[in-house]
């Protein structure tokens, strides 16, 4: 995928958080505990949620925002394309796995940041600090509930 703009970004944000409800989901079936099982459910759900609340996002945000270029960032630091599943989480317990989630959100989290000190135009900043406001959101609501998971 050649990301070159801001829409390009969040084509990629939302096909990251599909590929990873794939992950998820596909690795809840092979994993054996079933807590792990709970929260790979429930983490796929969760990422098919995030990724309809940024395709929202690139549904309705300023074109002008959309279309701020950004390819500088992509140059030096390339997008890590997601393609397939080797299942990372099948054998994973609940704290392995929220760890690892937490890493790949933190490191989209990362990235609307770093493009945010970037771009020049009020409503490009205005949206990256949106989403990255959104996915901080729901990173600590699924930390959250990963916890009451832990509990039971």
């Amino acid at each position: 995928m050649q990301v070159e703009t801001i829409r390009d970004v969040l084509n990629w944000t939302v096909s990251f958080h599909k590929n990873l409800k794939d992950c998820l989901k596909h690795c809840s079936k092979l994993n054996k505990d079933e807590r792990a099982q709970m929260i790979l459910s429930y983490l796929a759900d969760h990422e098919g949620s995030l990724a309809r609340i940024v395709q929202g996002f690139e549904n309705t945000a300023d074109k002008k925002a959309l279309n701020t270029w950004c390819y500088d960032y992509m140059d030096k630091h390339p997008i890590i394309e997601h393609g397939h599943c080797e299942s990372p989480y099948q054998e994973q317990d609940m704290a392995h796995i929220m760890d690892r989630t937490v890493e790949h959100h933190n490191h989209v989290i990362e990235l609307f940041e770093h493009l945010y000190s970037r771009v020049d135009t009020d409503s490009a900043k205005e949206l990256l600090d949106t989403i990255k406001d959104v996915e901080e959101n729901e990173i600590k609501r699924m930390v959250q509930t990963a916890n009451r998971f832990s509990d039971m």
